[in-house]
């Protein structure tokens, strides 16, 4: 027998009470309601994904759930809030109990990692299509902007760059010795919300990588109306990107490759002792508009352009 659209929600993601402080009301009126101390902001992101677009048809639905949630709550992490709710709109072709069991227990097991709480959404049918907003809050008047970029700033990212990319080239037939880290970069990234809170009142301007680092650091230096030059050699790359880099010659893949979901954040140079300890410097903000970078003894401009929907 088929599942109603609310025996759907009561079978897979209704299955928990809030559990944050900010979460009054979750599933099961026609609105949640959500709590908010003095003092604090709500930040507030929109993502979907599409099939055959953002993700493989016959992708792993538990990584899935993890990914659509992780792509969400990066966003919230580079802007420095801490995340308490997300709602979730389903479309669906079908309802095909594996594949949702599978899909909510990896959304779910994401967000009791980071405590947050699935709010409300909505299932219709269609071609798979899948949205999630997430909240969260910051201090009034200290979330992290793309525009606050000051010159003389150091350029710094998060853990390494390039192993989703490489992780995509696998999944599209690329042989690779030891592929198991870009894989699991590629399907399961962590986002990074400990640092992105750590960052308050220590970085300028802030974004995370979801296009690429020069695509996504482009959108920093348009708002804050700066230019910048990055070093190649402080890249912080895997091993196994830079077997792929040997192989293929495409040393530009780190910085164009999308889906790392790291931050990549601005600061000037005295605070560098008080950031986290997986951040690593990667160039200078400079007053010259446009992208640049030191590629051994060449230096090159890079055109900032990463994935257009509408192109």
């Amino acid at each position: 027998m088929a599942l109603a659209e609310f025996d759907l929600i009561s079978r897979y993601f209704a299955v928990h009470a809030p559990q944050h402080p900010n979460n009054q009301l979750g599933i099961g009126d026609d609105c949640a309601l959500l709590n908010l101390p003095v003092g604090y902001q709500l930040a507030v992101t929109t993502d979907t994904m599409v099939e055959n677009v953002h993700f493989f048809a016959d992708a792993d639905p538990y990584l899935l759930g993890h990914k659509l949630l992780a792509v969400n709550l990066s966003d919230l992490a580079a802007m420095g809030a801490e995340p308490f709710a997300v709602t979730l709109a389903l479309t669906l072709p079908a309802v095909d109990a594996s594949w949702l069991q599978a899909f909510s227990s990896g959304f779910m097991a994401l967000a009791r990692r980071f405590n947050v709480d699935l709010m409300g959404g909505d299932t219709t049918s269609g071609p798979l299509t899948l949205t999630v907003q997430a909240m969260g809050s910051v201090p009034q008047g200290r979330a992290l902007l793309r525009s606050q970029a000051k010159v003389g700033d150091l350029i710094f990212v998060t853990g390494m760059l390039g192993d989703a990319g490489l992780g995509l080239k696998i999944a599209q037939g690329f042989q690779c010795g030891d592929a198991e880290l870009p894989l699991s970069r590629f399907n399961q990234p962590l986002p990074r919300i400990a640092e992105g809170m750590a960052l308050r009142g220590i970085a300028h301007a802030c974004i995370d990588i979801s296009d690429g680092v020069a695509s996504d650091l482009g959108h920093i230096l348009k708002r804050s109306q700066v230019g910048a030059c990055l070093q190649w050699s402080q890249l912080p790359l895997s091993a196994q990107v830079l077997h792929y880099i040997k192989q293929s010659g495409d040393w530009q893949m780190p910085l164009t490759a999308g889906d790392d979901y790291e931050l990549c954040f601005t600061a000037p140079a005295e605070v560098q002792s008080q950031l986290p300890a997986n951040c690593h410097c990667i160039g200078v903000i400079e007053a010259d508009p446009g992208l640049r970078i030191q590629h051994g003894d060449n230096l090159q401009t890079i055109e900032a352009k990463g994935f257009e929907h509408f192109s």
